[in-house]
């Protein structure tokens, strides 16, 4: 995309400007260019799961954001001041006060990542047969409640089933249906949690109005609320942008906001924290947070480092302060509006409108002659790995399918979506141009992609270790559901 022309006849307002990256780069980490039948052995290498992939055969690695970004000089810097003491380190203080300051929640239990908080969490309000609504839960925090013994439910807004609906907000619960639950289900839900941005969803942003909602309605039946707050900087920022009211106001008095409506969180300080390991459970009840930093000792660690080392808690508390900035965060939802504004002028099926960390494509639409049944998610994803080494990930039926408690049948997923999520400070825009074109050439020759059916794959979490096989035609071949994969309400 080239930059301006350096000519003083016209005007700035005609002239575009291409994406700038408001950093400079200080070291590069290079990849192998593969070839094509290189990809292909991969593959069948690694049972066509493409989190059995060797990270040296990927090119563009867009399979999570989850502690695969790269660390400012900052943050390198207050690395070398990570005191690795037992108890009482001057690194947990520095990432407490960080806590404090960008949440307001009091309480600060460290652990090494967001699904130990979760499973922290869980484990310790969840009882057999509790609800835990959600607007939608994502894999860990679904697998956790479900190791409790609770029923994980989602309650998506209605707006969210039409992937290519320009709502703002496709992030938000259904306030009706969280009424219509915490009232069925009185005594039944230790806590309603919402998932900041809705990564299920399509890394959609929630509005403060329908936290708002949330947070009104669980005073009334007295539940805790709480956020899975992985992505917070990047919500208030959508938010931000999306809401005329607060145009003035800054991202972090938006996430202030936020927090400000909530009892606790859980946090993987690997996304919205900068950093490459971490996480931590945050609160206000100082009774609960007695009983969790107990428990923490037992499987994480003492409570002033919970499974983090002094250095890595000195990174996500300098990663606190920098997700924040004003710039990164334009940078950020720029770049990834960018990619789909490009998809959507190919007629390429996006989810719509861009979010906030991610471009999901509508595997649903993108393969129309493959059936749910097949996977079109697991099928397009191994596509785009074949055709330029671009890993994604999956998030559709594989990942988030049930089983009906009644009938054994596995139900689909709301969405059968591929989700490339971009690292933070890491790719260029050429990168993303070359991801594009991938796309693009997948796009041309859909027709012939066939789906795929698990041959094996665990009980819990299964898209992480499954194995697959594609499929000689596109007959459903009424595959047997090789383990149930959760119940709901």
């Amino acid at each position: 995309m080239s930059g301006p022309t350096p000519d003083s006849r016209m005007k700035p307002e005609a002239v575009p400007l291409p994406i700038i990256e408001p950093f400079r780069i200080k070291s590069v980490e290079p990849f192998r260019v593969t070839e094509r039948a290189e990809r292909d052995e991969s593959l069948q290498r690694a049972g066509f799961n493409l989190f059995k992939l060797a990270s040296a055969d990927v090119m563009i690695d867009l399979l999570t954001d989850s502690g695969t970004g790269a660390m400012s000089s900052a943050q390198w810097a207050a690395v070398m001041l990570g005191d690795e003491s037992y108890a009482g380190s001057p690194s947990f203080l520095r990432f407490e006060r960080a806590v404090r300051e960008t949440t307001g929640f009091e309480h600060v239990i460290p652990t090494h990542q967001g699904r130990a908080a979760e499973h922290l969490l869980f484990q310790t309000l969840v009882k057999p047969g509790h609800v835990v609504p959600n607007n939608t839960h994502f894999d860990t925090t679904r697998a956790n409640i479900e190791a409790a013994g609770g029923i994980a439910l989602d309650l998506p807004c209605a707006e969210s089933t039409d992937t290519q609906s320009a709502f703002t907000f496709k992030g938000n619960i259904d306030l009706d249906r969280l009424a219509t639950v915490l009232e069925d289900q009185r005594g039944n839900v230790p806590l309603v949690m919402m998932t900041v941005t809705n990564n299920a969803a399509g890394g959609q942003p929630v509005s403060l109005q329908n936290l708002t909602g949330v947070r009104a309605l669980c005073l009334k039946e007295h539940v805790p609320f709480y956020l899975d707050a992985c992505r917070f900087a990047e919500n208030a920022f959508l938010v931000r942008e999306s809401t005329e009211s607060l145009s003035g106001s800054t991202a972090r008095a938006v996430a202030e906001s936020i927090f400000g409506l909530a009892d606790g969180c859980t946090m993987s300080a690997k996304k919205d924290g900068l950093a490459n390991i971490g996480g931590f459970l945050a609160m206000r009840d100082p009774i609960l947070a007695r009983e969790l930093r107990q428990r923490l000792v037992v499987t994480e660690g003492f409570p002033t480092y919970g499974g983090m080392s002094g250095r890595d808690l000195d990174a996500v508390a300098q990663g606190l302060v920098e997700v924040l900035d004003e710039d990164y965060l334009r940078y950020r939802t720029v770049s990834i509006r960018y990619v789909v504004t490009r998809l959507v002028a190919a007629g390429v099926p996006v989810v719509r409108p861009a979010g906030g960390h991610a471009i999901f494509l509508d595997a649903a639409r993108f393969l129309d002659h493959v059936p749910r049944s097949q996977y079109p998610g697991q099928a397009l994803a191994l596509e785009l790995y074949l055709e330029g080494g671009v890993r994604t990930c999956e998030v559709g039926s594989v990942m988030l399918a049930r089983t009906d408690a009644q009938t054994g049948q596995e139900e689909p997923a709301l969405h059968e979506l591929v989700r490339l999520t971009v690292p933070r400070r890491t790719y260029t825009q050429s990168h993303m141009d070359y991801v594009i074109a991938i796309i693009k050439r997948v796009w041309e020759r859909r027709a012939g992609i066939r789906g795929v059916e698990i041959v094996d794959a665990p009980k819990v979490l299964r898209h992480f270790q499954a194995t697959f096989r594609r499929l000689a035609n596109h007959q459903d071949p009424q595959l047997k559901i090789p383990h149930p994969v959760g119940q709901d309400v």
